[in-house]
Parts: structure tokens; C-alpha cells; sequence
């Protein structure tokens, strides 16, 4: 059987056409070699050289044998280098599944700077809602999540990447639309238009325990479950809204972004199970650490 030493060998002397600088360049004795390459035309039932007493020359069959068997190395030279680089997530698909306020904040520069570091990994970015995105997690139909806080749980890792201020949403014409910086008790009796809490508990939570604080219970005129649907609704005159900072990028016409006074923080997490084994998933991990993202 032809073995892959048999068709390196075979190249050697076809470049060299000297059976002694060819068995020097492949650190053999000439007699070794001179084996191998009778083994061969013996496997392949021809000749594949022409000796004679000055010259060896390739003949017609050794000519087309060559091009086939550089292919052949050529080929797995590559499948090595390509498993290699597989393993080191260096090539592959990775996917990612984030809630819509990240693609205000840390999605457009994460993906662009893992991206620069992995161009050979296929980087799939998916915009999911928090319980799509972590029974798709956990199922493995991605491989990470970029979401609001959630519950811990056995073999889910989560770690803190983004963190950020609410800030309040109203529409032009607004009362309070002039002012600088707007106090939470400025808004109690406002109709609120705000993500029903099974699209985002934390989020939902956030907004309420800091209407609390302030003496008043937000009253909930609409729920809406994406945050660009409830930016569209203030600019309408239908309420007004509490949202993550980032949000300020949307370029909608009809509303304001205004500071709130002692705003709370709104955490974005990093979230991977601990059995996934995508080669892939570390590099995107140290692209987020190495750009200050995860902690």
C-alpha cells in the first residue's frame, strides 16, 4: 500500500533527479531510497523513473504521477493546518445571541474586535429575546449569551461585561422635555410604556423598585417586549419610558433622552455553559477580557 513517506519520498527525487541529493535532503543513506521508490513502481505496477548512468529522468508516467502526488501533500499539508487551527479556535463557526440594548453598547465593538483576532471563524450575532436566548444556550444552539442578569444555575457561567445607567425617554413636545437632568418623582402619574417582566425581569424589576423608592407606583399604560418598539411609542405621545443609557445611539425622531438623578445600574452579562466545548468560545472570552469587557 502507498503510504504518505512513499509519495514524499517520490517528490523529493523528482525535484532533485539525483537519488544521492535527494536521499541528503530527506536524511537518508541512498540505498533506503532507493528501496522506497522501487516499492512504489512495484505497488503502482510502472516505472517512474528512468535511470541511467549519468541522469535519472522522470518518465511519462513519473511526470503525471508528480502532479497528482504534490496535490496530495499539498492537500494534507493543508487538512493539517486546518485541524490545528480548528483546535485552537482559529477556524470554525461560533454563535452568540444578545438582547436588543447590547446592540447599543458592547455587540458592534466586541464583534468587530473578534472578528479582527478570528477572521477564520464564521461569527454568527443573533438579536433573541432573554427566554429564547437561554433555553437556546443551554440547548447549545449558541454559544453565548449576552443578556441581563438571570438566576445562577449548575454549569452556567456568567460574568459581568457591560454596566450602565437608565435614563428616562419622552417625547419632544414633553413637559419636561427642556430639562437637564430629570428626578424620578418628576414622572409619577406618567403612563409608563415599559417590557412586560418575562421579556426582562431584571430590567422590569429595575424600573419599578426605583419608582418605589420614589414614593409612586409606575402606571403601565403598554407593554412592548422589543426596546425600539417602546422608544417608537413615546415618540407617539403614548407614555414615557426608563431604558439602558445606550439606547440614547437610536437615531428616532420625536424623542428626548434625559438623565435621571440617582439612576440605577443595568448590568449586561456574558453567559456560557461550562460543557460547551466550541474551540472557539475561549478566543471570543479573551477578546472580551482583552478589551475590558469581562472583568
Amino acid at each position: 500500500m502507498i503510504d504518505i513517506k512513499h509519495l514524499r519520498y517520490f517528490v523529493v527525487l523528482a525535484e532533485t533527479l539525483h537519488f544521492g541529493r535527494a536521499a541528503m535532503r530527506l536524511n537518508l543513506s541512498q540505498p533506503p531510497l532507493s528501496r522506497q521508490i522501487a516499492a512504489l513502481e512495484s505497488e503502482l505496477g510502472v516505472a517512474l523513473f528512468e535511470r541511467g548512468t549519468r541522469a535519472v529522468t522522470l518518465t511519462a508516467a513519473g511526470v503525471r504521477f508528480r502532479i497528482d502526488a504534490c496535490a496530495i501533500l499539498a492537500a494534507l499539508d493543508q487538512a493539517t493546518r486546518n485541524a490545528l487551527a480548528a483546535s485552537r479556535g482559529e477556524q470554525g463557526a461560533l454563535a452568540v445571541g444578545f438582547t436588543m440594548c447590547a446592540a447599543y453598547s458592547v455587540v458592534p465593538g466586541l464583534a468587530q474586535a473578534y472578528s479582527a483576532s478570528f477572521p477564520g471563524v464564521s461569527l454568527k450575532i443573533r438579536e433573541l429575546f432573554a427566554d429564547d436566548m437561554l433555553s437556546q444556550l443551554l440547548d447549545g444552539k449558541i454559544d453565548a449569551a449576552i443578556l441581563f442578569p438571570i438566576e445562577p444555575q449548575a454549569g452556567l457561567h456568567l460574568q459581568e461585561l457591560h454596566r450602565e445607567p437608565l435614563c428616562a425617554v419622552l417625547a419632544c413636545d414633553h413637559r419636561l422635555a427642556a430639562a437637564t437632568e430629570i428626578g424620578i418623582g418628576e414622572l409619577a402619574g406618567e403612563a409608563f410604556v415599559q417590557a412586560p417582566r418575562e421579556v426582562s425581569p431584571t430590567l422590569h424589576d429595575a424600573i419599578l423598585g426605583f419608582c418605589r423608592a420614589a414614593g409612586f407606583e409606575p402606571q403601565v399604560r403598554l407593554e412592548a417586549r422589543l426596546q425600539q418598539t417602546i422608544l417608537t411609542l413615546v415618540a407617539e405621545g403614548v407614555g414615557v419610558a426608563l431604558v439602558p443609557q445606550s439606547m440614547r445611539r437610536t437615531q428616532l425622531d420625536g424623542i428626548v433622552f434625559k438623565p435621571l438623578t440617582d439612576a440605577p445600574s443595568i448590568q449586561l452579562m456574558m453567559a456560557w455553559t461550562e460543557h460547551n466545548r466550541n474551540p472557539c468560545l475561549p478566543g471570543f472570552l479573551s477578546v472580551s477580557e482583552a478589551s475590558g469587557l469581562i472583568a
